[in-house]
């Protein structure tokens, strides 16, 4: 009898050893990942780097060392190289702030003093436009006219505007340029000549408040893919191609109102960049010209 209880105690220490070698075969690597159900990544490892990293706050400032102040406007236009990132299909720019707005991390607002707040309601008026369709119905040989709900296409917004504010900080003498906004900008074209009819921001996000946000989103790197940057860096660093829309002006006109095509003819355009130019000049040879040699 005892040695028949020591057979079976035998045999099932056995058995458990068997399991416990067959549970330890499956080894855990780093690019495993519990949560996806898949059991594929489609990455050598799983990316948690920008997802964890904190957002570095401003550097203090206070009223009394800023001695000068200028608002700046600006209009990055997506179609430029430089700015290609703001396109990528997979992740795109605009798709990013919808998907900030709607998970209630981003707050929109009217206008760029960030004073009214956009509604729901307004925004999905912004997002969807309601239209009429003629169908022909098969049945009644009739044609009908049904209500069609159409989205918005992201590939339509081509440009963004930027509200920035340059200033002077006497602490550290020397100048500091901070983004205080960013509108994604709707353009109108006519249906027959196919001309630009107006072009207006859509809504503005106060940008000091996303940057948190903006921290956790991924930019494409298109020379080293183990190195993205994030939104929020590449707007800290200013790493964008952008001209000058409007400077604070006493008449609140932007250089379009002052170069327009009936006084400045085909060439307004042209006249309009070259003062974009001369603005940016200035704003860098401000902090030059205080130093004395």
């Amino acid at each position: 009898m005892t040695k028949f209880w020591f057979l079976l105690v035998s045999l099932w220490l056995g058995f458990s050893t068997l399991s416990t070698a067959q549970v330890e075969e499956e080894e855990m690597t780093e690019a495993s990942n519990p949560e996806d159900t898949s059991g594929y990544l489609d990455d050598i490892v799983e990316r948690t780097l920008v997802s964890e990293q904190r957002t570095l706050a401003y550097e203090p400032l206070r009223e009394a060392d800023v001695a000068w102040s200028k608002r700046i406007w600006r209009v990055i236009d997506t179609r430029e190289k430089m700015n290609i990132c703001f396109m990528y299909p997979q992740r795109p720019f605009f798709k990013i702030l919808l998907d900030g707005v709607q998970n209630g991390d981003i707050k929109i607002f009217g206008e760029d003093d960030f004073k009214s707040r956009v509604t729901g309601e307004e925004l999905e008026g912004m997002l969807h436009k309601i239209d009429t369709q003629s169908v022909w119905n098969a049945e009644t040989y009739l044609e009908e006219i049904k209500i069609v709900k159409n989205d918005i296409d992201w590939t339509n917004i081509k440009t963004f505007r930027v509200k920035e504010m340059w200033y002077f900080d006497k602490e550290a003498s020397r100048i500091y340029c901070r983004i205080l906004g960013i509108a994604p900008i709707l353009e109108k074209k006519n249906a027959e000549t196919g001309e630009l009819e107006y072009a207006r921001p859509m809504f503005w996000i106060y940008y000091p408040e996303a940057r948190k946000y903006f921290t956790k989103e991924r930019v494409f790197n298109d020379i080293n893919d183990s190195s993205p940057g994030t939104w929020a860096d590449l707007f800290d660093s200013r790493f964008f191609s952008s001209y000058i829309l409007k400077q604070s002006n006493v008449q609140d006109n932007r250089l379009p109102d002052i170069f327009t095509a009936e006084k400045w003819g085909e060439n307004a355009g042209i006249y309009m960049l070259l003062e974009s130019e001369k603005i940016k000049n200035e704003l860098f040879n401000y902090e030059h010209d205080l130093w004395v040699y």
